[in-house]
């Protein structure tokens, strides 16, 4: 009997990327950026660290590709100004889809207080979200009034990834959409 030899792996390069983007996503999540290094990034995605770097550059060029790949958030941006607040709080207190953003937000939140993950944090935020945002609105202070709404989100989608009902019954969890409601809608308004 002849022995065929064993076949060899193939290789994807969009599939090793991936993999690489998953296991820093991982790692910037639990140990922010300075946590995290491209040698434990490269174990985890099972590829030689050298691919890390072939790929994406350095850690911070990886650490931005992680942040370009956060969730879309124009979904926010749908809809007209007026039903605004009662559009996002409802989506943020009920949609369970938000989880994935909050990965992201602890990925800025542990991360936040690096030199170097600095100004890519705040680029990101800029160009992602506040800066859409702020168009979206127009008018005057339209930046002021989307940081001030993106804040109120950002603040909510913590509380909620720590406790999913706010530890409120159906009737407070209620009262806490209508409250919330009208607090972003204020926030949007010129």
């Amino acid at each position: 009997m002849v022995e065929l030899p064993a076949p060899s792996r193939t290789r994807n390069a969009a599939a090793t990327r991936q993999a690489i983007l998953d296991a820093a996503h991982n790692r910037f999540a639990k140990e922010g950026y300075d946590g995290a290094s491209l040698r434990e990034i490269a174990a985890d995605a099972k590829v030689d660290a050298a691919l890390v770097s072939r790929y994406f550059g350095s850690k911070e060029e990886l650490f931005v590709e992680v942040l370009n790949c956060a969730p879309d958030a124009s979904d926010l941006f749908e809809g007209t100004l007026s039903d605004f607040g009662t559009r996002v709080a409802t989506k943020i207190l009920d949609d369970r889809d938000v989880d994935q953003g909050v990965e992201y937000l602890l990925i800025m939140l542990r991360s936040a207080s690096s030199l170097a993950a600095a100004e890519p944090l705040r680029r990101s935020m800029r160009t992602h979200f506040h800066d859409p945002f702020a168009a979206w609105l127009g008018g005057p202070q339209a930046d002021v009034r989307a940081r001030l709404a993106g804040d109120l989100i950002m603040g909510v989608c913590m509380s909620q990834a720590i406790t999913s009902d706010h530890d409120l019954d159906e009737e407070g969890r209620a009262s806490l959409r209508s409250r919330l409601a009208k607090v972003l809608q204020a926030a949007v308004e010129p």
